[in-house]
């Protein structure tokens, strides 16, 4: 699959050249399914979520994207372009 198919798994914005695999369910936790995400995008799953409430969540991101420091940051990166950087809190 050529980037250009691919969207970003948390804020589906289309990729640049950076593209990292996230385990939506930790390889911790028994997880093996990866779902494509910007560098950005993956810092601030696991700055807002731990191991543990990621295997609860599993694969819903809808659950993932409305906590609100998640929909926040969303809501901020959505404009910006595909291999946009940023320090992550």
């Amino acid at each position: 699959m050529a980037n250009d198919d691919l969207t970003c798994w948390l804020c589906q914005r289309p990729f640049e050249t950076l593209i990292q695999w996230h385990h939506p369910v930790p390889k911790s936790k028994k997880g093996r399914g990866t779902v494509p995400v910007h560098p950005i995008c993956h810092r601030t799953i696991h700055a807002n979520f731990t191991n543990a409430e990621l295997a609860r969540i599993g694969e819903q991101v809808e659950v993932v994207r409305a906590q609100p420091k998640v929909a926040t940051f969303i809501n901020w990166v959505k404009d910006k372009p595909p291999d946009f950087h940023a320090p992550t809190r």
